[in-house]
């Protein structure tokens, strides 16, 4: 990898723009913005192209789509060409091919081959057009830019067992309350409910508050059931609901509030220059040699929890955590020093603080000072603590 990235500074630098830029990297950030741009502009000429009005407007809109796709396509060029760059450790056509399979190069590639292969399959024109609504999952590229997009995904995968479990619960209901009702309705209306799996739309239709009324009891004991189907419905349908609005809150809670689970602990400061090793890698890609765990990465005025998909960028300071029991959950919380602060002046190792508690960063202005015992605080800093429970 060394001598590939001293062979080729060129390579190196374009795989620096291309990928997820910081505020440091202005190409790199203009990059990003003109891509998410053509992004909505392609899929807005998508949407426009299905209005009959539009018609006159096809040549234009035929030329802006054109000239959008040449685009993903030397996107996709420069992202196979620099692939060696994303997977340092694997060989240059092993890395070319990793890419080519992950989620966002099957993505990329699914953009472009819609609208090119119909000048090479006629035939099959309008099967190639309708993979072209697969461009839309692009917009998820804006997820890796925006860290607030992240916490939709870091909920769902912590309280995914919950939502299966509901999810769960919700099929069941779905199928007793069909086989229900058709024991109920078969005879009264057997066109309607002819046999058990009949009634599975009557009970999605009903246990979801849709209510179509397509298929709708006729009996007594049809429309007592079904007013009881009604009830359990919306309960059911609220707890995958209440699972995910607890995960939000529990999730900026971690991170604004504290309440933290956390052994003995020393801490290491790194500042991420360009040529640092792990400038461009995600958390999940990092080596960390055992009994080091990343803690918190701090870029500009913002903190990241170090979920796994977080790249960590040039001009980061990444703060390592270290314990003889490996890794564990680093939840990290922010004292602001405002005028009038007890802790103002005072050194960090005469606080009258918790032993369950660290002071493992000081924000002060534009600075990340690493504390140590004889650091003094000042009015305006901003204290971040980790503690135990």
């Amino acid at each position: 990898m060394e001598n590939t990235v001293k062979k080729n500074p060129v390579k190196k630098r374009v795989f620096e723009i291309i990928q997820i830029g910081n505020e440091s990297d202005i190409p790199s950030l203009c990059f990003d913005i003109f891509i998410v741009l053509i992004i909505l502009l392609n899929i807005s000429i998508t949407f426009l192209q299905t209005f009959d009005g539009m018609a006159v407007y096809t040549k234009a809109m035929g030329a802006v789509e054109l000239v959008t796709m040449v685009i993903f396509l030397v996107e996709y060029v420069l992202r196979i060409w620099t692939a060696d760059f994303l997977f340092p450790k694997k060989t240059y056509p092993a890395a070319m091919l990793g890419f080519a399979v992950s989620f966002y190069g099957i993505v990329d590639l699914m953009t472009i081959l819609p609208y090119f292969l119909p000048f090479f399959i006629p035939s099959g024109a309008v099967a190639f057009r309708m993979l072209r609504v697969v461009r839309i999952f692009r917009l998820f590229k804006i997820n890796a830019r925006y860290d607030a997009f992240n916490v939709i995904t870091e909920v769902l995968k912590d309280k995914k067992n919950a939502l299966v479990s509901s999810i769960f619960l919700v099929l069941i209901l779905m199928l007793a309350s069909s086989l229900c009702m058709y024991g109920l309705e078969h005879e009264a209306q057997p066109e309607h409910f002819s046999n058990a799996f009949s009634g599975i739309w009557w009970s999605v239709s009903t246990l979801l508050t849709v209510g179509y009324g397509d298929i709708y009891p006729v009996t007594i004991g049809g429309k007592l059931m079904a007013i009881i189907i009604a009830f359990l419905g919306v309960g059911m349908v609220a707890i995958p609901t209440g699972i995910i609005s607890a995960g939000f809150v529990e999730y900026y809670t971690r991170i604004k509030v504290g309440g933290y689970s956390q052994h003995d602990a020393d801490f290491i400061s790194l500042q991420i220059t360009r040529k640092h090793p792990f400038a461009g890698r995600t958390v999940k890609q990092l080596e960390l040699p055992p009994g080091l765990y990343p803690a918190v990465v701090l870029r500009g005025e913002d903190v990241f929890t170090p979920y796994e998909g977080l790249e960590i960028a040039e001009g980061d300071n990444l703060l390592l955590g270290t314990t003889s029991t490996g890794q564990f959950d680093c939840h990290i919380s922010e004292v602001c020093l405002e005028p009038g602060h007890s802790w103002i002046g005072s050194r960090i190792k005469d606080l009258d603080i918790s032993r369950k508690t660290f002071i493992v960063m000081v924000k002060r202005g534009s600075r990340n000072i690493c504390p140590q015992g004889s650091t003094c605080l000042a009015e305006r800093d901003v204290v971040l603590i980790l503690e135990k429970k």
